[in-house]
């Protein structure tokens, strides 16, 4: 009998609980403010050491923790991976090919060399971590939300706001109707005007400011459709999002949300607002023209 050669064989897939993924600590130290206690103590003993986890059983690490088989499965799966084994792997190639983290805060005794470097690590830190965690589906689906609208209000509170302005004037660049909230008595009132034929885009570091959380309600409620971009899973303004853009921006004690939180916000933003003039690239680019050539007579 002849025997065909010269034929490869297409690789069965791997099942998906054999697939590792490449953010699995950042999803953890993402997650974790927002875990339950049981969760959290899971979540601690992983962060500490990851490498370990490798080696261990589920029953093992169930033991360690102080928690049930299920309660580890359940971890794993609240992270949206399959189960045990797949964080084991994903755990695995981490520590591998470790990630930089940049654990350190600004010391007293740092000088002006020191202090920099680390500000400057601890922003590249920031925009590796939120790349992993950003999802292109969530971005494609605010591009959608913010092209049927007719009006976009943008609300910011804080050191949210400045970022606030910044979107208002990157979209009314490439021809959106935009407005910028940042008083929250004027958010709230704008907010409960809305209607369906509005888009809100909602920039909080934390997720749980009040003020931000109440106007991003009162739109949705009003009908507007609601994207907010925020640092945290499962904080409280997540109730009241249509779309969710999140950030990974870890904070220490001189690393404050006005820092590094800030840059990665801002590309976040870039990201949407670059894939917004992709989506309409004719009338994006004219209005970029139009709009250069006015500002041009602000210049020498």
């Amino acid at each position: 009998m002849a025997v065909e050669t010269g034929r490869k064989l297409k690789p069965r897939p791997k099942p998906a609980d054999q697939v590792p993924i490449e953010n699995a600590m950042a999803r953890i130290r993402m997650m974790r403010p927002s875990m339950a206690k049981g969760a959290s103590r899971i979540a601690d003993f992983i962060i500490e050491d990851p490498s370990r986890i490798v080696k261990m059983s589920v029953t093992e690490l169930a033991d360690a923790t102080g928690s049930a088989e299920g309660s580890i499965v359940n971890f794993a799966k609240q992270l949206g991976l399959s189960g045990f084994q797949q964080l084991k792997l994903s755990l695995a190639q981490e520590t591998v090919q470790p990630v930089q983290f940049i654990h350190e805060d600004l010391d007293r005794t740092d000088d002006v060399v020191t202090a920099t470097q680390k500000i400057f690590h601890a922003g590249i830190q920031a925009l590796r971590d939120t790349l992993s965690v950003l999802d292109p589906k969530a971005i494609a689906r605010a591009v959608e939300i913010f092209r049927a609208a007719e009006r976009i209000e943008i609300y910011g509170i804080g050191s949210a706001a400045p970022i606030a302005e910044d979107a208002q004037y990157r979209m009314l660049r490439i021809g959106l109707n935009a407005k910028v909230v940042i008083d929250s008595h004027v958010q709230a009132i704008s907010a409960s005007l809305a209607d369906p034929r509005v888009a809100t885009l909602t920039i909080t570091h934390s997720g749980a400011t009040v003020e931000t959380i109440a106007a991003t309600r009162l739109a949705k409620e009003a009908g507007a459709k609601t994207v907010v971009i925020t640092n945290y899973a499962r904080s409280p303004i997540q109730a009241h999002a249509d779309v969710l853009l999140y950030t990974m921006a870890r904070e220490t004690l001189f690393r404050t949300e006005a820092m590094t939180s800030r840059i990665a916000q801002l590309c976040v933003l870039d990201a949407l607002i670059a894939a917004l003039a992709l989506a309409d690239y004719d009338r994006a680019t004219d209005t970029l023209q139009r709009t250069f050539q006015t500002l041009s007579i602000k210049r020498f």
